[in-house]
């Protein structure tokens, strides 16, 4: 089991961290601030990583009168997300090696912070998809590095750090889809105002990485750890057995800032494992950007009031709040994930032949569900870290999967927007998202299996 696995890697670790920080005069003290301010960055950092597409999903009918766009246009519009994070989401990695992963992070939630801003007021469909695009590209390589981040520095607390920064992501991403329509109101009702005001917490988000881009910090007793491995450890033998590779993964440098330094010579493409979990990851990523793009408008469309119509989309989003801390720790304690894998696609059915049947009248009972049913991401992301031995092979997957699987989802939003303009309803649009619940569930019972990419696409 993969959370066996952990505990048995860890102990070597922690005890040279903790050999350094006695060696090191206040190191101790050093060590658990800065361990402090990581977990802080990423919790601010998660709670940025949402906002700029479910605020958008909440004023959706103000901003197409506003700019005058179609439906298509609107469609088009909720599948940027999909799109910056498969273009910009492959680059993490090596932007990662060239300049630290704390580096492109806090730059990443200065570009949140800057395409927020500058977005509702650029002027016209175009400069409104820029500065969404530059918002979503600072999403993009957060979204990678959150679980190297996570792989290297609580290597031994993989899945409740998951479920941590998850729970942060969902309650961004619910507090935006509540929030803003109410605040809107207040300030004068201009939705220009109403997106603009989350740029304000991502500059809060930009200031806990500083330190990490100055310093470029690495986890402590990570370079003793390295030099100490050179010298005791020779050439590895190709007949190393996996035994032998899980012992010795510990030894590598541990440091999120040179993710993919010594990183194995992996081919993705070659590991049935990852594509699985691509697959999974890209269509988990359809039906909850669809969720995110156009619920509110299913509700407002049944009659449900805007402000309602908003809490709902709330409700989805924070019910990852709770079940995203949960779904983590449970996985990592299960040799098969496949079994949640099924029993989040049945509720997320359930909840769409509920949005068919009576989308008003059991409009709470279908926000649950679905919000239970978006709970595939935490589990993708936590399958992400299970599914690789090393901190360079997550790093590796993490990208292949997130960029995989972001342009698999680019259609399914657009196509939602395409199929709702031109039947006049949303029989269609469910029955899509209904039909793609299926194969999701296919492929992560097949991505939750116990196995290594390290095993699969070594070349």
């Amino acid at each position: 089991m993969a959370s066996e696995e952990t505990r048995t890697m860890t102990p070597p670790t922690a005890r040279s961290a903790a050999a350094h920080d006695a060696r090191k005069p206040g190191g101790a003290a050093t060590r658990a601030w800065t361990m402090r301010l990581l977990v802080l960055g990423i919790v601010l950092s998660a709670l940025n990583l949402r906002p700029a597409i479910t605020s958008l999903g909440a004023l959706l009918e103000e901003v197409r009168d506003g700019l005058g766009m179609s439906g298509s246009v609107a469609g088009l519009l909720t599948s940027v997300p999909p799109l910056c994070f498969a273009v910009f989401g492959v680059m993490a990695p090596r932007l990662a090696r060239r300049f630290g992963a704390g580096a492109v992070v806090c730059a990443g939630m200065a570009a949140i912070a800057t395409g927020l801003l500058i977005r509702p007021y650029a002027g016209g469909t175009g400069g409104f998809l820029a500065g969404s695009a530059l918002a979503l590209m600072g999403i993009a390589v957060s979204n990678v590095l959150m679980p190297v981040i996570v792989k290297h520095w609580f290597p031994d607390r993989v899945g409740s750090m998951t479920g941590l920064y998850s729970m942060a992501l969902a309650l961004g991403t619910a507090l935006a889809a509540a929030v803003t329509v109410p605040l809107t109101d207040t300030l004068g009702g201009s939705w220009q105002t109403g997106l603009a005001l989350w740029a304000g917490l991502a500059v809060a988000a930009v200031l806990p990485w500083l330190p990490f881009v100055r310093g470029r910090a690495t986890p402590p007793g990570a370079e003793e750890e390295a030099a100490g491995a050179t010298r005791t450890r020779g050439p590895a033998s190709p007949s190393a057995s996996a035994e032998h590779a899980r012992v010795e993964a510990p030894r590598l440098p541990a440091s999120a800032e040179h993710a993919g330094v010594e990183a194995p010579r992996l081919r993705m493409v070659r590991s049935r494992t990852a594509w699985a979990l691509a697959v999974f990851f890209g269509l988990q990523a359809t039906a909850a950007y669809i969720t995110m793009g156009w619920m509110a408008q299913i509700f407002r469309d049944a009659g449900v009031p805007a402000g309602t119509a908003g809490l709902l989309l709330a409700v989805t989003m924070v019910m990852g709040v709770p079940l995203a801390f949960v779904i983590p720790r449970l996985a990592t304690r299960l040799p098969h994930q496949g079994p949640i894998v099924i029993a989040l696609g049945v509720c997320g059915l359930a909840g769409y032949a509920g949005l068919y049947l009576a989308p008003a009248a059991g409009a709470w009972a279908w926000a649950v569900l679905l919000g239970v049913a978006n709970c595939a991401f935490p589990l993708a992301l936590t399958m992400v870290g299970m599914r690789a031995r090393t901190g360079p092979g997550v790093a590796r997957l993490s990208a292949f999967a997130q960029s995989t699987g972001y342009l698999i989802s680019i259609p399914g939003p657009l196509l939602v927007g395409v199929l709702y303009q031109h039947s006049g309803g949303w029989g269609l649009p469910i029955a899509l998202m209904s039909a793609l619940m299926v194969p999701q569930m296919v492929v992560g019972f097949l991505a939750g299996r116990d196995r290594t990419v390290e095993d699969e696409a070594a070349r």
